[in-house]
């Protein structure tokens, strides 16, 4: 990797754990610089504004998640074991997230909801897509005989998310993982009662 995209990959490292801490609005240029260690020439010889870092390192933080995600996946073996591994990325959310901050996905969505549309429109896209993962989990699931037939798939792939999402708040606000321990078991829980 040259030293002009080795630079660029650092700044969007850096700039994906602030962003994800502090949120977009919270972030300077300022604080990338300090983040970075890269006087303002350095970034704009990258990047022509916060904007153009922020899609980035979103996407950045994203894909770091997914590939946590995917390595979690590779050991389940039934669709339970597939969502419970989704719950198992975020299990020690407080000490050890995937990103620093917790999750891209929910901080991006409340920071950008009202002031950023480009943010807005990839956390949006990123959204549909984790849902549609779950859809088919649950559809494989159906498939193998493991869940019921009847299960609106869209329903409850979209309780399966906002649960995900919000044990993932509540730890980080108490500052204990248990809530997302304990949403994973009511998670499993309720999908064998379907």
């Amino acid at each position: 990797m040259r030293k002009g995209e080795q630079t660029r990959r650092h700044i969007v490292q850096k700039s994906a754990e602030l962003f994800n801490q502090k949120g977009y609005a919270g972030c300077s240029m300022n604080d990338i610089m300090e983040a970075t260690g890269l006087q303002k020439g350095g970034i704009y010889r990258n990047f022509k504004s916060k904007d153009e870092i922020a899609l980035e390192a979103f996407d950045y933080a994203i894909d770091t998640v997914n590939q946590h995600f995917s390595e979690a996946m590779l050991h389940a073996n039934t669709a339970l074991e597939k969502i419970g591994s989704f719950f198992d990325v975020y299990e020690d959310v407080i000490n050890n997230p995937p990103v620093k901050g917790g999750c891209p996905l929910l901080n991006t969505a409340v920071d950008s909801d009202d002031t950023n549309p480009l943010l807005r429109k990839k956390a949006l896209v990123v959204f549909h897509t984790f849902l549609n993962i779950i859809e088919e989990i649950i559809e494989e699931g159906i498939q193998n005989r493991e869940l019921n037939p009847d299960i609106d798939t869209k329903a409850v792939a979209s309780f399966i998310v906002a649960i995900l999402e919000g044990s993932i708040m509540t730890s980080k606000l108490e500052r204990d993982n248990k809530h997302v321990s304990y949403s994973k078991q009511q998670v499993l829980r309720y999908l064998l009662m379907l």
